[in-house]
Order: structure tokens, then C-alpha cells, then sequence
């Protein structure tokens, strides 16, 4: 067949190999990609800020200068969650062995009516927990290992992962305008114009999400706050600001901080009312972000029905994982432009008027 192919055909089946080589040896690399995703997607959302910088100041002041605002912003992001961590472990540690007790006080009488004779008290369960360790200990052991092994490899990939995000992210905003021409010189010429016009229209739908987005966290933020300041709980503002500005990753944000929010609850007041309260509040703004603020302000701001962007998360999530849940909704916008000139074309088709 490749004999009667001619010299054009044969050119773009080089070619098209070519990209499809590039493209394995890019999956097969993939757990080493991190890095370099995470700085090109911060580089792009930073890179309006720092051309408008530069018409200001050199290029090379104005990178600095808003890489150091944005890890500054993460800084102070790290700075909100460590001291009420701090405060909140100690107090926690202090009321733990009476939290047992009342445990105990509450499920062993329930229990026994079933023949389940067990303390749920601290020295219940250091016993029992005694008896597993006896009983596997080898076992036991082999299994932290593996564990060590394993979170050691984990940690030391994160430290070079933060460690490179910064001079990888440093390097793309400085030169990235000369990349996206570099990389529309590489595009077949009888399709750059096409492709060109796609990608503006990519851009405009992905600035619409990060604006719909921010609304998204800055609304969040409000209601956990204040929400939780009604009931009195003292670490109100924190707590709800960092769940609202970590609402960008999809159930981060409603995990950390309600995690936060009920131990702060059981360490402030005395009964349960305070704790349901928090739950409550967690629950409501969990639905309210998935069902109404997410598609309301994020799916209609990128042309997706809120069915639609209910759809994508999950279908994302299945396929790729926690990953596939952040990148969803960007990723749906960019399908959405493919959809739309694929759907062009077709009503243009012979097939679709004949």
C-alpha cells in the first residue's frame, strides 16, 4: 500500500507517526510531566497579569514580581491553617480520653445487648489494639515498611516537585510568548488559521471559568464564614476562608474544612448541637456549590448546561481520578470548542444536506 502512496501522502503519514511517537514517549513519561503540567497551567493563569505588568517594567521584573505575590498568596493561604492546627491538636489530644469515655458511656450498654462485650474507653481500645499487634506482628510490621518505602518515594517526588514548579514556572512566563510562537510555527500552514481560531476561542472560554470560579470560592467563603460564625464557633473566619479558596479543588476545600470546623466545635462547646450544626452547614454548602453555584456561575459562564457539568465531573472523576475531577470543567470548555466546529462542519456536510 505505502507504493501507492504519493510524496504528499507519504509526508504527512511521516509526520503523523512522528507526533504519535512524541505523544507515547510523553504518556511514558508521565509520573516525571508533574512539574511541567503544574507550571504551564500556573503560567497561563498568571500570564495576564504579568503582561500587563510589562508594559510597565521590564519583563524580567514584572515574572518576578508576580511570582512572588502568587507563592507570598500561598504563603499566607499556609499561614491561615497552621496556627488553628496548632491550637487545635493540643486541646484535642487533652480531651480525647474523656471523649472516650463518653463513647464508652454511650454504645457499650447498646453493644452488650448483643453479646458485643467491648470498652470503648482509651484503655479498651489500647488493649484491643494491643491484642491485633500481638497477634500479626510480622505481619504488622511488613506492612509499615511497604508503607515507609512507598511514603518516602511519595515525599521525596513532592520535594522535587515544589522544588522545580518555581524555576520551571520562572523560565515560562519569561519566554511565553516566544513558546506560543514557536508553537504556532510548527502547525501545518493550511491549518493554522483554523487552529489559531480555535485556540483563541479555548482562551476566552478557560478566562471565563477562572472568573466564574473565583466567584465560586468568594461566595463560598462568605457563607462558611458566616454561617459558622452564627453558631458561635471562634475559628469561624479562618475555617470558612480556607474552605472557600481551596473550592477550587473539587471536595479539598468541604474535607479540610469541615474536618477543621467539627474538631474546633468539640473542643469549644460541651454537647453535640454545635457539632450537627457544623454538619449541617457543611452539607447545605456542599449542595449549594455542586448544584447551583458551580453550574450557575462556572458551566453557563463556558457555554455548558449545568447537567452537563454535573456529567463532566463525574465522567472526568471516573476516568482519571482526583485529577480528572480538577481538570473537568477546563477540560469540558476546550472539548466544547472541538464539539462546536465539529458541529459546524457536519451541518455543512453533503452528508447532513443531501
Amino acid at each position: 500500500m505505502p507504493f501507492f502512496l504519493t510524496p504528499e501522502q507519504k509526508q504527512s503519514t511521516f509526520w503523523l507517526a512522528l507526533w504519535l511517537a512524541v505523544a507515547l514517549l510523553l504518556y511514558t513519561l508521565g509520573s516525571i510531566l508533574s512539574p511541567f503540567i503544574a507550571s504551564a497551567i500556573l503560567a497561563y493563569m498568571l500570564g495576564g497579569a504579568v503582561d500587563r505588568l510589562n508594559r510597565r517594567m521590564p519583563r524580567l521584573l514584572a515574572v518576578s514580581v508576580v511570582i512572588t505575590a502568587f507563592f507570598l498568596a500561598v504563603l499566607a493561604l499556609v499561614l491561615i491553617v497552621v496556627p488553628v492546627l496548632r491550637a487545635e491538636i493540643p486541646l484535642l489530644q487533652a480531651k480525647i480520653p474523656a471523649f472516650f469515655t463518653k463513647l464508652d458511656t454511650m454504645f457499650s450498654p447498646w453493644l452488650a445487648q448483643y453479646g458485643i462485650n467491648v470498652k470503648l474507653d482509651s484503655a479498651g481500645l489500647r488493649e484491643i489494639l494491643t491484642q491485633q499487634v500481638a497477634a500479626s506482628g510480622s505481619d504488622v510490621w511488613t506492612t509499615i515498611l511497604a508503607k515507609v518505602r512507598v511514603g518516602g518515594s511519595a515525599l521525596l517526588g513532592w520535594i522535587a516537585t515544589l522544588t522545580l514548579v518555581p524555576v520551571v514556572l520562572f523560565y515560562l512566563l519569561l519566554d511565553w510568548h516566544a513558546l506560543l510562537a514557536r508553537i504556532e510555527g510548527a502547525i501545518p500552514r493550511r491549518y493554522v488559521g483554523q487552529v489559531v481560531g480555535m485556540a483563541r476561542e479555548t482562551d476566552e472560554l478557560l478566562a471565563q471559568y477562572l472568573r466564574g470560579q473565583l466567584l465560586v470560592m468568594i461566595v463560598l467563603a462568605v457563607y462558611y464564614s458566616a454561617a459558622l460564625a452564627l453558631i458561635g464557633l471562634d475559628v469561624a473566619l479562618p475555617v470558612g476562608v480556607l474552605t472557600g479558596l481551596l473550592g477550587f479543588v473539587p471536595y479539598l476545600g468541604f474535607g479540610l474544612g469541615m474536618l477543621l470546623a467539627l474538631v474546633a466545635a468539640l473542643l469549644q462547646f460541651a454537647g453535640w448541637s454545635a457539632v450537627i450544626w457544623v454538619a449541617v452547614i457543611y452539607t447545605v454548602g456542599q449542595l449549594l456549590e455542586s448544584f447551583i453555584l458551580t453550574p450557575r456561575l462556572v458551566g453557563e459562564r463556558i457555554g455548558l448546561h449545568p447537567l452537563a457539568v454535573i456529567f463532566a465531573l463525574m465522567a472526568f472523576g471516573e476516568l482519571f481520578g482526583f485529577a480528572g475531577v480538577l481538570l473537568a470543567l477546563p477540560a469540558s470548555a476546550v472539548l466544547m470548542v472541538g464539539f462546536r466546529h465539529v458541529r459546524s462542519h457536519y451541518l455543512r456536510s453533503s452528508f447532513y444536506n443531501a
